[in-house]
């Protein structure tokens, strides 16, 4: 399969899987709605984040240009990376199409609302790791996965 199609297929499931969850708890959940799934681990919790992984930026004024402008060129320098990769790079191609799928799907929001819908509410207890959704899912498991495909790049030079 080609890197583009290996692109155009991720980014369609993901997408599709993103916007349908967010528009679902959107239409479902009234803000800050929580119900329990897994009692003192994970809930459902209807929120909207303002800035970008912890909040960041939240209150700046000029954070929606900024984020628009991060997403679109993240997504631009995957595309034209994608172009110098080797075609045995499977895992990198997969890698990366995750992070852009994920990045596409939050600047929709972005655009669409200002903000982003969040609604993955894993904690132990009291201590809660922040809100997520689909898209940021796709982005850390892209991460990691680059991650992988980098220490394997390295062992297979290492056995050169």
């Amino acid at each position: 399969m080609s890197r583009y199609r290996l692109l155009g297929i991720v980014t369609l499931v993901i997408l599709i899987f993103d916007q349908a969850t967010k528009l679902y708890i959107d239409s479902r959940f009234a803000l800050y709605e929580s119900v329990t799934v897994l009692e003192n681990f994970f809930h459902i919790t209807y929120v909207r984040n303002k800035g970008a992984a912890f909040g960041i930026l939240a209150d700046s004024s000029f954070r929606i240009p900024f984020f628009i402008a991060v997403a679109s060129l993240a997504a631009l320098g995957i595309l034209w990376y994608l172009r110098s990769l080797r075609d045995d790079q499977k895992l990198l191609h997969f890698a990366l199409a995750l992070i852009f799928s994920g990045a596409i799907g939050n600047l929709i929001d972005r655009i669409r609302l200002g903000e982003v819908i969040d609604f993955v509410d894993v904690h132990w207890f009291q201590h809660h790791w922040p809100a997520f959704n689909v898209a940021d899912s796709a982005i850390c498991v892209g991460v990691a996965l680059l991650l992988v495909d980098m220490w394997v790049e390295e062992r297979q030079k290492e056995k050169l």
